[in-house]
């Protein structure tokens, strides 16, 4: 058997080393490829059962010719990027993983990917993923001992652990950086006590709530995406409350709020001579002119912020209003922020992450009403074998596994919520100590 891994960036070192430990033990070949081929060759080392390249994704030939030579292939690619992959897979008769969310042009597969015999499972990570598969373990388990389910929610974030929570963001990259800044922007749905609600981007980080975690204390939510669609996925139709929620720390969402009312996160323009610029410029590009105010003042006026604001002192330790050049030679107000959180927020070498996730779930159960919280939380071992490199990593290469020894049976599209998938994952991970702590209370 021979696994292709496309992508070899910020949290595919432990899928790597998962799917290199197994290839040892059932004498397959593990190929690693990407567009930086150093990259590579630094995640394979010098294993046996290895083999590192370079590659193109948008070269459709050299893309195709290494599928035809897989029998599965991991993409750990942005997400825009798994359509023309996961086609190529579906041609080859090659089975496709992926930890992103399942895209249109990815979904159009289902029918063709049947017909192929071959398994496209996407969301297997961790958000989505685990939060999958352990929210249809509970349901699951609930509806088997006859319980109605009232209301749903699940909340995930990828953040510092809390002994290197040292800026005043409580805040550093984890993921993608990019889809950090540019988080909320594809609309959020969801549904709140027989209620639908839909909340534009500009209010977006104004509707957040509090929430504590055992052990770990206090966070903020903010809604994710598009809630509603896992009615179905999840079996809830007809349920009063359904939200899917990302975690921050407190303080950290009236901050971001800041950066959206002023335009930073704005990625569908490009700004005019930005390699003149530097962020002070960036900044005051976004409000009026007045050569009398000073660029803090006119923030403070516009986002009406109080003298010893909070938020005003996180936009300052950010460098935004300092005469750092913006460093582009062309690019969105989305790139230019990006480029400052980068240096601002990244994981130091010394520095671990944390995976926290909960669920919330209400039902009645012979007469009585009953809230039940089930969490997780993960700490990374280092700034490379991050929580996130282990959550997501762990997930996808256990799926790529039992996919190719016949654990998982599916074909055409899927995302891991029926038992078969998700049961034989979960057991695995708990062996890795990612595993779920539950509390239930009865409510009136």
């Amino acid at each position: 058997m021979r696994i292709l891994v496309i992508g070899a960036g910020k949290s595919t070192a432990v899928l790597i080393d998962y799917l290199l430990a197994q290839a040892a033990q059932r004498r397959w070949q593990v190929q690693v490829v990407d567009r930086e081929l150093e990259l590579a060759r630094s995640r394979v080392g010098d294993h046996a059962c290895g083999t590192a390249g370079s590659l193109d994704v948008d070269d459709a030939g050299e893309r195709d010719r290494l599928i035809d030579d897989a029998n599965l292939v991991v993409s750990m690619l942005p997400a825009h990027m798994h359509g023309p992959v996961a086609e190529s897979c579906v041609d080859s008769g090659v089975h496709f993983v992926s930890a992103s969310y399942v895209s249109g042009d990815v979904s159009d597969l289902d029918q063709a990917a049947r017909q192929a015999g071959i398994t496209i499972l996407k969301e297997a990570g961790v958000d989505p993923g685990i939060d999958h598969m352990s929210a249809m373990e509970k349901l699951d388990g609930l509806r088997e001992r006859g319980a109605k389910i009232r209301a749903f929610e699940t909340f995930t974030g990828g953040l510092v652990a809390p002994e290197f929570d040292d800026n005043p963001w409580r805040y550093k990259f984890t993921w993608n950086p990019r889809n950090v800044v540019l988080a909320g922007q594809g609309g959020v749905k969801f549904k709140h006590h027989g209620r639908f609600k839909y909340i534009p981007y500009h209010r977006l980080f104004k509707r957040y709530e509090r929430l504590q975690i055992p052990e770990v204390g206090e966070f903020e939510a903010y809604p994710n995406r598009d809630s509603l669609k896992y009615r179905h996925s999840y079996n809830l139709r007809g349920i009063d409350t359904i939200y899917r929620g990302t975690l921050r720390r407190p303080g950290f969402c009236d901050a971001w709020d800041c950066l959206v009312q002023l335009g930073l996160t704005d990625d569908s323009e490009s700004v005019e001579r930005i390699g003149e610029m530097t962020y002070r410029d960036l900044v005051n590009s976004f409000l009026w002119y007045d050569p009398a105010m000073s660029v803090e003042l006119k923030v403070r006026a516009y986002l009406k912020l109080d003298l010893n604001s909070a938020e005003f002192d996180k936009l300052e330790w950010l460098g935004l209003f300092e005469p750092i050049p913006v460093g582009l030679s062309r690019g969105t107000p989305a790139q230019a922020l990006q480029r400052r959180l980068e240096a601002k927020w990244s994981l130091q070498p010394e520095d671990r992450d944390m995976i926290a996730m909960l669920h919330k779930i209400e039902y009645e159960l012979d007469g009585r009403a009953y809230r039940e919280e089930s969490s997780m939380v993960t700490l990374g071992s280092d700034s490379v074998r991050t929580a996130m490199a282990k959550t997501v990593g762990l997930t996808a290469g256990i799926a790529a596994k039992l996919i190719l020894t016949g654990g998982i049976e599916a074909r055409g599209v899927q995302i891991p919520t029926s038992r078969d998938v998700y049961a034989p994952i979960l057991a695995e991970l708990r062996e890795f100590d990612i595993r779920f702590d539950d509390r239930v209370e009865e409510i009136e």
